[in-house]
């Protein structure tokens, strides 16, 4: 088993049932359960302890979620070195494979970046700034760094040859920073889209490094260590351009007439509320959208719903069946039903307006969003 971060062994404290004469109080901060045990002879001190508590690790908890998306993702004007631990590589992967393995590492990372790329930026900084992020990927992995634009030639693990962008474009990471993973054996263990926080990618590295990827989806290993209940429909934001249930989506028998946005989102999620609470309160952003066909799901219910390609489903099995892990996902369908993009990782107002004006422009009929993308500035 490769090694873990420092941390509390569970994330969970569960305890016996108290005695009688025990008052207990239970409560949830982060997926992490306090337990408070009173008796008669310490009066409300335990109660005043378990609030302060309570305030100072929900205070903590939502300074740093507000930090990860209160940033501005607008292009950069000053490009970003890599980190110096960043292997000197000749761009042939088969060798850095071989190398890594021969280091006693679980694999290689490749990420595809952008030198004014706001997020790449944050992933360097913020991620890779932190001690147990840099020491823990630096132990496990070697990691290429290639220019998502780039037009360097790349020996691929099958002995193919193309350019960095072509390269790029193959895989489909269409937003950067894109991470692909692979294990000692040259097979794809996760791919990240996109630029995730600090603790999602701490558990990206740990379940490639401990062998999870063989196992289970990430989806359901992020999901063992989710304490959050699983909330009704009533608690997700709404809003008045959502199309009302039943979610008949079919487009494969009469096309749409305008490109379809599903919003994959759940309760207590507070990626969520930014997007309600800011990015869709903008008008410019909040016109876009009303642009196109636009459904609510939650991905973690039952919900019935037939799928733009005519699938009968629920909600959750789609969540599943797509690989969603991220909330909220947003996925764009042409008019036939067929998937255009995804935005499944952090997006400010930047990068969300830049999706949305590739699909109401109709871009995405004739030029993948990458290429479109390249016209412009980094994204």
């Amino acid at each position: 088993m490769a090694g873990h971060f420092p941390r509390n062994p569970s994330p969970w404290v569960t305890d016996a049932m108290p005695s009688p004469e025990e008052a207990q109080l239970r409560t949830s901060t982060h997926g992490r359960r306090l337990r408070i045990l009173t008796t008669p002879a310490l009066g409300l001190w335990p109660l005043l302890l378990c609030a302060a508590l309570i305030l100072i690790l929900n205070t903590g908890r939502v300074a740093g979620a507000e930090d990860d998306y209160s940033f501005d993702d607008s292009p950069r004007a000053e490009a970003m070195e890599h980190p110096a631990w960043f292997k000197r590589s000749l761009l042939d992967l088969r060798e850095d494979l071989k190398e890594a393995v021969q280091a006693g590492k679980q694999g290689l990372m490749v990420y595809f970046g952008q030198a004014r790329c706001a997020y790449c930026h944050r992933l360097l900084q913020v991620n890779f700034g932190l001690d147990d992020i840099a020491t823990y990927a630096r132990n496990h992995f070697d990691l290429v760094a290639l220019d998502a634009r780039g037009p360097r030639e790349v020996t691929l693990l099958n002995g193919d040859v193309m350019t960095e962008q072509d390269f790029a474009l193959v895989e489909e990471t269409n937003f950067t920073p894109s991470i692909l993973f692979y294990d000692r054996d040259g097979r794809e263990a996760l791919r990240l889209r996109g630029y995730y926080p600090p603790y999602q990618f701490r558990a990206a590295l740990e379940y490639v490094a401990d062998g999870h990827y063989a196992r289970e989806s990430f989806r359901d290993y992020l999901a063992r260590g989710d304490d959050r209940r699983v909330f009704d429909a009533e608690d997700l934001n709404e809003e008045d351009f959502f199309a009302p249930p039943p979610f008949n989506l079919d487009r494969s028998q009469r096309p749409g007439e305008r490109p379809l946005v599903v919003f994959f989102e759940q309760g207590d999620c507070h990626g969520c509320d930014v997007l309600h609470g800011q990015l869709l309160r903008d008008g410019t952003l909040r016109g876009l959208v009303q642009g196109l066909d636009s459904v609510q799901l939650d991905m973690r219910a039952a919900t019935p719903v037939v799928t733009p390609s005519g699938e009968r489903t629920q909600a959750r099995d789609w969540a599943a069946t797509l690989g969603l892990f991220h909330a909220p996902t947003l996925i764009f369908f042409d008019e036939q039903g067929q998937e255009i993009l995804r935005l499944d990782s952090l997006a400010r107002f930047y990068r969300l307006g830049q999706v949305l004006s590739y699909i109401t422009s109709g871009a995405y009929r004739y030029q993948r969003y990458p290429q479109w993308r390249a016209q412009g500035s980094a994204d």
